[in-house]
């Protein structure tokens, strides 16, 4: 058996994050792999207070690196605490973002130099990352006309279009810069054409790691 894997769930606001998300573990649950589930920002005691204060209306004004270096403070927690430990105990970490919202909300959306998030990135993750990302992609009107269904938007969900075509555009690059670890699925479609899509993915993954 393949050693434990690492895999995260991206997207901008209104994608079907936790619906898909739900769908991969029946994926997983099918192979009668051990995994957990988890979330960015958040995961931890620490990071889901940090999670509150990041994703609050009390402090709409922070500064841009003051929400960069919060991100990455719950990330390291969240490696110390949950990550590597689920992975050093054979257990797969399915997580609800990680590092790659970092360069696309405050890289493309804030605009934070790459460099910078890339410089934090190797001191907390170390050579930790991610070995398959499925990246839901639709357009901004789409998804956010479907978060606005759900429930009253925080504080990023309250951002313009335009912010969240900044968002959407970065993530996009970091897919077409790693297309091996990177999938882009068209999450504009209908559920089930979704779920097909992940699908595939998720079986040839299977696999590839040789996963019966």
């Amino acid at each position: 058996m393949s050693r434990a894997q690492f895999i995260t769930l991206e997207g901008s606001e209104g994608v079907g994050k936790t619906t898909n998300l739900e769908y991969i573990k029946q994926l997983l649950g099918n192979k009668s792999i051990e995994y957990i589930v988890t979330r960015e920002p958040g995961g931890t005691e620490l990071g889901e207070q940090l999670r509150d204060l990041l994703l609050g209306h009390k402090h709409t004004g922070m500064a841009d690196e003051t929400e960069l270096l919060m991100m990455f403070a719950a990330r390291s927690e969240h490696l110390d605490k949950v990550i590597k430990p689920a992975l050093e105990k054979g257990q797969w970490v399915l997580s609800d973002r990680f590092t790659d919202a970092t360069y696309a909300y405050q890289g493309g959306g804030r605009g934070i130099e790459m460099q910078r998030i890339k410089i934090l990135e190797d001191y907390v993750q170390g050579d930790c990352r991610p070995d398959l990302t499925l990246l839901l992609d639709a357009p901004v009107e789409v998804g956010s006309e479907r978060a606005g269904k759900r429930s009253a938007p925080d504080r990023f969900e309250k951002e313009q279009s335009d912010f969240f075509n900044k968002v959407r555009s970065a993530y996009l690059q970091r897919a077409s810069d790693q297309p091996d670890r990177i999938k882009v699925i068209d999450a504009s479609l209908e559920l089930e054409a979704v779920k097909r899509q992940i699908d595939q993915i998720m079986q040839d993954y299977f696999k590839q790691l040789g996963i019966q």
